[in-house]
């Protein structure tokens, strides 16, 4: 494609997530794409808790960039500005856009490329593998998922899970939450709540950690599974510093533009919108912004989509056969429900929306 055959149709994405891979590959026949992302690949991240006890699943999870992104680009470097007309990424390119997507997501460290993400997950494999006993910090979704995930590939290990909150899983209601959590307790996995752990009491030899409650655990090795902060506050030195709201989401209106831009957009969990941050909730925040940006892009005599947050479901797996699940009006627990996500983690579908063989590579 030459370079200016497309004028007015220069879309830059921000962040190579769930969101951002796949607004990038839906666009990418209509419009000059280039995605900016850190790392060189995506991770079907809601299903890296397999990826540990299972370190051959994570060649599916795992997917470069460039293989569902074919006529567009990459640039592997993070974002650290932006200008009315320009991102400027930490490497010093200087990236035009008549359209930009923020898809920046939570904040964490993940390796550049695929094969390094590859090897930490055989390293975090050999370690529970190695290990007796695992404690857990952190009763959100990732926190029981991976208890769970040990307690069913590895039952003579002793878990522990240890959350600061009163219950577990505080995202979804108090059944679901109770639901998992008998779930564990039947798989022998204890589970302490309303403490945290002082993860610095256990010294090399000693694997002896000490709770805020004033109980020891012993453990072999450690998981922290706590939330990310979003990752947004870079934006405060860009042209959209007054796009925050006070929590440091971004600002969206009914068509995903952050507000008082016209060009510009944010979709997945750094947005303001009242809902469950969630994979298939990110998803369809980017079908929304791109049917947007190809109305724009040809004249806008369209009719623009507008987003409305749906009826929250939420499934959380329980090892390879069962999982929680709290739909509007009903909340179950089982091999039921386990059906529909914890088999493949949705995998092969996510693999498919990015145009990619469900098996594998």
């Amino acid at each position: 494609m030459e370079p200016g055959s497309r004028q007015g149709k220069r879309v830059v994405v921000i962040g190579g997530g769930i969101a951002g891979s796949l607004a990038a590959k839906l666009l990418q026949s209509d419009a000059d794409v280039t995605l900016i992302d850190p790392k060189e690949y995506f991770e079907i991240t809601w299903a890296s808790l397999r990826s540990m006890v299972e370190p051959k699943f994570a060649e599916r999870t795992v997917i470069n960039h460039k293989s569902y992104l074919k006529q567009g680009r990459v640039v592997t470097s993070p974002a650290i500005g932006i200008t009315e007309s320009d991102v400027i990424t930490q490497d010093g390119s200087v990236i035009g856009y008549d359209y930009l997507v923020i898809a920046t997501g939570h904040n964490d460290l993940f390796p550049k490329t695929r094969q390094e993400k590859l090897s930490h997950y055989q390293a975090e494999y050999e370690k529970i593998k190695a290990s007796e006993s695992v404690l857990i910090v952190g009763g959100g979704p990732s926190g029981v998922e991976l208890a769970a995930e040990i307690a069913v590939d590895f039952p003579e290990k002793k878990v522990t899970l240890v959350h600061k909150g009163p219950r577990l899983l505080e995202f979804v209601g108090q059944k679901a939450a109770d639901k998992a959590s008998d779930w564990l307790e039947s798989k022998k996995v204890e589970v302490i709540l309303n403490q945290s752990v002082d993860l610095s009491s256990a010294s090399d030899g000693n694997k002896t950690y000490r709770t805020s409650g004033g109980e020891t655990i012993h453990a072999d090795c450690h998981f922290l599974c706590v939330g990310k902060p979003l990752s947004s506050q870079w934006l405060n030195g860009t042209v959209l510093k007054d796009s925050l709201d006070g929590k440091g989401r971004v600002m969206v209106d009914e068509y995903l533009r952050i507000r008082g831009q016209s060009n510009v957009f944010a979709i997945g969990d750094i947005t303001n919108i009242p809902e469950m941050k969630q994979g298939y909730i990110a998803e369809s925040h980017a079908n929304v912004a791109v049917k947007n940006i190809k109305v724009m892009m040809s004249g806008g005599k369209k009719k623009m989509s507008t987003y409305k947050p749906g009826s929250e479901m939420a499934i959380v797996s329980l090892g390879r056969k069962d999982s929680v699940a709290q739909f509007p009006f009903v909340t179950v627990v089982g091999c039921l429900p386990g059906l529909i996500k914890s088999k493949d983690l949705f995998v092969g579908k996510t693999r498919k929306t990015r145009g990619l063989n469900p098996k594998l590579v």
